[in-house]
């Protein structure tokens, strides 16, 4: 029998790790395109962009996590969708800046690496980085023993795109009677998710398999639903119809809209200007959560907010088939709800 390494007596089996990322770089070469040198495994990712068309490119880049939705994918043994929900969310960081993503970078931490659970997760980050456009060109997988629980893993990413400096959206452009216009979520995307599993599975006693009246599908697979990427069709937009973007994430629709809005200017939405999905008017109502609070947990249906023109407010509904959620307002920098 063969003697076990001391680092793997100690937790880290560096050959176990080995062996689970041998089959990276055919997984994620349909990622690539002529940008990227390389291989998979080097200390360093490298790619070559072609900034041909720009005048002054600029770099974009964002790092972020899906938070405890993990929680949910461990509960459900699901981790095929956790690493879409990861690169979208990661792409529409910077898509509200008017770029499109190059390359993406991930980090993923474990106790001890599970092959099939880390396959799984690499699918899905292959997966949205084709869908996006975005070459996956590196990351970190690390085993951490006493660290994680058994089962559980750490994901996060890095994302780096580009913009031409003219186009660059930072809201100097917004005025006051600018309308909002709302493009809808897939649900929860990746935040409240906290709150969320505390009122279903603690207040309420429901686990992820149960079924609610309200719910099309089981509660598990309502809350699994993958994080929309809005950038491909915020980049088909007409050029520049849009004046500001903000992505719905943590600080919901009250906190994120006054992220790029100029000294000034408030955002007015109205909330009867779309119907809230039935999987927010249930935390609300069981959770007995404050309405205002709803909107700054979560975001309430509404996954995107662009802000354009009064006068083309028709054409933006009918490119995007997004809701007409509200305007800009004089006033202090501020999201109102009306």
């Amino acid at each position: 029998m063969k003697k076990q390494k001391a680092y793997a007596r100690a937790g880290v089996d560096v050959d176990l790790g080995n062996a689970v990322k041998k089959g990276i770089q055919s997984l994620v070469s349909a990622t690539h395109g002529k940008e990227v040198l390389g291989k998979i495994g080097a200390f360093g990712g490298f790619f070559q962009p072609d900034f041909r068309g720009m005048k002054k490119p600029v770099l974009v880049s964002s790092a972020d996590g899906v938070g405890t939705k993990l929680k949910l994918a461990f509960a459900m043994n699901r981790h095929d969708t956790i690493g879409q929900d990861l690169v979208n969310h990661c792409i529409n960081d910077i898509a509200v800046t008017g770029a499109r993503p190059l390359f993406f970078l991930d980090y993923l931490a474990a106790a001890t690496l599970e092959p099939a659970v880390f396959q799984s997760i690499l699918r899905g980050l292959a997966k949205a980085c084709k869908a996006g456009k975005c070459a996956l060109i590196g990351g970190e997988t690390a085993q951490m023993p006493g660290m994680y629980a058994t089962g559980e893993y750490d994901l996060a990413g890095v994302i780096v795109g580009v913009v031409d400096r003219a186009n660059v959206l930072d809201g100097s452009r917004i005025r006051p009677g600018d309308a909002l216009i709302g493009l809808p979520s897939s649900g929860l995307h990746t935040n409240g998710y906290s709150l969320a599993r505390k009122v279903f599975f603690e207040t309420m006693g429901l686990k992820p398999t149960s079924r609610l009246p309200e719910l099309k599908r089981s509660l598990g697979e309502e809350l699994m639903r993958v994080h929309v990427n809005y950038q491909p069709l915020m980049a088909s937009l007409p050029k520049g119809l849009l004046l500001g973007a903000a992505h719905i994430t943590g600080g919901g629709v009250i906190d994120n809209i006054p992220r790029i809005l100029p000294e000034g200017c408030q955002a007015h939405i109205v909330r009867s200007a779309w119907k809230v999905p039935p999987i927010f008017s249930i935390i609300e109502k069981a959770g007995k959560v404050d309405a205002e609070e709803m909107y700054q947990v979560f975001n309430m249906g509404i996954g995107m907010v662009l802000v354009v023109p009064k006068a083309r407010t028709a054409e933006t509904l009918r490119i995007t088939k997004g809701k007409l959620v509200g305007h800009i307002a004089k006033g202090e920098k501020k999201t109102v709800l009306v």
